[in-house]
């Protein structure tokens, strides 16, 4: 399997040390490339330049395999610098040119920070996820968050809680199933994915009593993909399914906006959670968290959720090759 390509992100945050720590954990046994610049790496760090990601395969067991690409300005735990951000941005470029012509089986991406993007190059995406989607030319994508005892997936995302109900519709909850559902068999292999879908409302609206939106979307949504074919049950009470017999019924969740998802997730593995973005022509994942900037240069960042989503993304480049 060629080995996974894994972005800096911001060098003035935690990427740089988590992905040193990352390789001291895993060495061969799951070769990984870093994009970035070699000079932002922790002192002391074995460092094996590559002339492409195929070469960290035979170097990997002795040191962290680098595909250089330099960058203006020297790191500075937790100050991003300016002259840095188009660089960083150019690097998820590039990562996304070497995944998506083969040369590298997977893209896992370390945390960037919009606001020094903005700042520093006029970031036009809101995030990461919008960039890597216009790369890829699609116009829907969908959210993921993973881990051994779950996978869920909101509908609706960064989104004020009082507009959820108005940005919950059903081609968005329709294409979000469907994308999921997708997903699951050709990443995770799952021939038939059972997938079990949240209500909004407190008890799932109760039949109307505590809210329409049960009756109204997300029930027509679930009753015309299941004349589809697809293995869905809901909309469920959100505070019943979360549990671990509830969760041994379904292979994937998917809840209606952010809290309703990534609280559960957070409980049950707060740090070896995984995002993965679903519905790009590549496979993409990233830990669960961002720059870190408060504890960044200090040796204290916990490279538990890169671990994880490395490990996630070389299952999922070999589920899609199968």
């Amino acid at each position: 399997m060629t080995p996974v390509a894994l972005t800096c992100g911001e060098p003035s945050g935690i990427g740089p040390e988590i992905a040193a720590a990352a390789w001291d954990q895993l060495r061969g046994s799951l070769p990984f490339c870093f994009i970035g610049d070699p000079a932002h790496l922790p002192r002391g760090v074995p460092v094996h330049p590559v002339g492409q990601v195929a070469e960290a395969a035979r170097v990997a067991a002795s040191a962290l395999p680098v595909l250089a690409h330099p960058f203006p300005a020297a790191a500075v735990p937790g100050t991003p610098d300016p002259r840095n951000a188009a660089a960083v941005i150019r690097v998820i470029a590039r990562a996304v040119e070497l995944v998506r012509s083969g040369a590298a089986s997977a893209l896992c991406t370390g945390p960037i920070h919009k606001k020094a993007l903005k700042d520093g190059a006029g970031f036009a995406y809101p995030g990461h996820t919008e960039y890597l989607a216009a790369l890829a030319g699609v116009d829907r994508v969908v959210m993921m968050l993973a881990c051994d005892a779950l996978k869920v997936v909101p509908a609706t995302i960064h989104i004020p809680v009082a507009e959820v109900p108005r940005a919950l519709t059903r081609p968005l909850l329709y294409d979000t199933i469907r994308i999921t559902h997708a997903a699951l068999r050709r990443d995770f292999g799952l021939d038939n994915p059972r997938i079990a879908v949240a209500g909004l409302n407190p008890h799932a609206g109760e039949g109307g009593t505590m809210g329409g939106e049960e009756i109204a979307t997300v029930a027509p949504v679930i009753e015309a993909l299941r004349a589809e074919g697809l293995a869905l049950s809901g909309p469920h009470s959100a505070d019943t399914m979360f549990h671990a017999g509830a969760r041994a019924r379904y292979d994937a969740a998917v809840a209606m906006y952010h809290d309703q998802a990534l609280i559960p997730i957070k409980t049950l593995d707060f740090a070896g959670g995984v995002n993965v973005t679903l519905g790009l022509p590549f496979i993409r994942t990233s830990p669960d968290h961002g720059t870190a900037f408060d504890i960044a240069g200090q040796g204290r960042a916990d490279p538990t959720s890169l671990i994880a989503a490395l490990r996630m993304a070389e299952r999922m480049a070999r589920a899609r090759a199968a």
